[in-house]
Order: structure tokens, then C-alpha cells, then sequence
């Protein structure tokens, strides 16, 4: 890993912007050399930042971005908690991207089969039969310090041989999802975790410079080869002690 980046900011407008020029300007940089580029999208926050910042970055080119999802709720696409459905509405039908380069969930299968379907399109798609590449996955972090649907002390976070993993008893509901596992997220290029609000302070806190108890699943994101950034905006920055950055306006990462 080539060191994790804590960047605070202002506001969560501030931060979308540059999120949106950081995730650019990398797919720029992997397509410049002929390859593709791989987008990685998570819910939450993470849904109405995108729909905002992306679309208005000018010339904005997704024809050849591929994109798919840290996890996803086993629910119909219709479902208003749907990560795909609310991309599908906010994001998706603002931008030139392929329907055939956005890689969702089959949610007609069982768990089981979901899971190991997804992690076999990812990897057609990457075209390995290794782990999985993606070059920038964006990742949230709920209250209690999970990413994904990895949630403190569960068993999944000691899985090393899937790279998709099904869950059936999530905490928080729906109780069926599917998630890409730690070795998968740790072997992206680029992991952006976007963290924001006064609530998320003390998790941020403990996360990032450690508690008592065990390490809480989004504090074992640590690309093995890859970036790791934290952008998050002053309330959510209010407890931290550690040493951080303040860019100043338009500034790029």
C-alpha cells in the first residue's frame, strides 16, 4: 500500500466535486493506455454525491467505464433500497454508460447462487481468473465502523477464498445481501472511502486511529498494492488527533 490519505473538507459539495475529479482523472489516466476502467459503486451517501458531481464534469466519457458494486441487497431493482435501482434513476440515465458494461446482481437466485454468479461476472468481465481487479472502489462506512456488507465480528471478515461472499443474517436489514470480501477490496488499485457528517465522528475516529477491542471492518481495508484514500468533511473530522489534509478550492488529489 502506498499510504492512506485523510483529506478533510469544508463541506460534502467541496468533497463530491473533487471525489468526482479524482474518479475521472483515473479513469483518464487507465484508459489513456488502451485498457479499460473499472468503477466499483457503493450506496448510502455515495448515491446522491455521484448523481450530483458526475454529470457535471465537463465532457464527461463513461462509453468504456465498466462498473459494478461492493455489494448489493438481495431485493428487486424496483425496491427503493435497490443500490443498482437508485444508481439506475439518479445516476445511470444521466451518463453515456453502456447498460451492458454496468454489472448487477441476478436478485431472482438464491444468496448462494447470487453470490457465486456475481463473482463469476466480475471476473469474465475483468477477465481473470484470479482475483478480480477493479481499479477504484468507493466505499462508505455505516455507524458501526462496517464497509460493504461487512459487519463487525462476523465471519465474513475472515473469509480469504471468495472474492463474492452471500450473507443471510446482515444486522442491518434486509437480512440477504452479497458482498465482495476483504481480498477483493484489498486488491483494488485505489479504495475511496467517503465519510461524512457529525455522527460518523467517533467511528471515524476509532477506525483510523485505533480503540480498544477488535479492528472494525472498515479499519482492514488496506489495499495490499493500492491507494487508500479518506475524503470526508469537517463534522465527521471533529474527533480525529492524526495528521490530515486541508486542500484549498478546486484542488485535485
Amino acid at each position: 500500500m502506498s499510504g492512506r490519505r485523510v483529506v478533510v473538507f469544508p463541506s460534502v459539495a467541496e468533497l463530491g466535486s473533487t471525489l468526482a475529479q479524482l474518479v475521472c482523472s483515473r479513469a483518464d489516466k487507465a484508459l489513456s493506455t488502451g485498457g479499460s476502467f473499472s468503477l466499483g459503486l457503493s450506496g448510502g451517501s455515495l448515491v446522491s454525491i455521484l448523481s450530483k458531481e458526475l454529470p457535471a464534469v465537463p465532457s464527461l466519457d463513461c462509453s468504456k467505464w465498466l462498473i459494478g458494486f461492493c455489494d448489493e441487497r438481495l431485493i428487486p431493482f424496483s425496491d427503493p433500497e435497490s443500490t443498482y435501482g437508485l444508481y439506475k434513476n439518479q445516476l445511470f440515465e444521466k451518463i453515456n454508460i453502456p447498460e451492458d458494461r454496468i454489472l448487477a446482481i441476478d436478485p431472482s437466485l438464491p444468496v448462494q447462487e447470487c453470490a457465486d454468479d456475481y463473482a463469476g461476472k466480475l471476473s469474465k468481465a475483468l477477465n481473470t481468473d484470479q482475483i478480480p481487479v477493479f481499479d477504484i472502489l468507493l466505499l462508505g462506512m455505516g455507524p458501526d465502523g462496517h464497509t460493504c456488507s461487512l459487519f463487525p465480528d462476523h465471519p465474513l471478515l475472515q473469509e480469504n477464498q471468495r472474492t463474492v461472499a452471500p450473507i443471510s443474517d446482515s444486522p442491518k436489514p434486509p437480512p440477504q445481501r452479497v458482498t465482495m470480501t476483504l481480498p477483493m477490496v484489498n486488491a483494488a488499485r485505489c479504495v475511496v472511502f467517503v465519510s461524512t457528517g457529525g455522527s460518523k465522528a467517533p467511528v471515524l475516529k476509532q477506525v483510523l486511529e485505533g480503540g480498544e477491542g477488535p479492528a472494525l471492518p472498515a479499519a482492514l481495508v488496506a489495499p495490499r498494492q493500492g491507494e487508500l484514500f479518506w475524503l470526508v468533511d469537517e463534522p465527521a473530522a471533529a474527533s480525529l488527533t492524526s495528521q490530515v489534509e486541508r486542500p484549498g478550492p478546486g484542488a485535485k488529489l
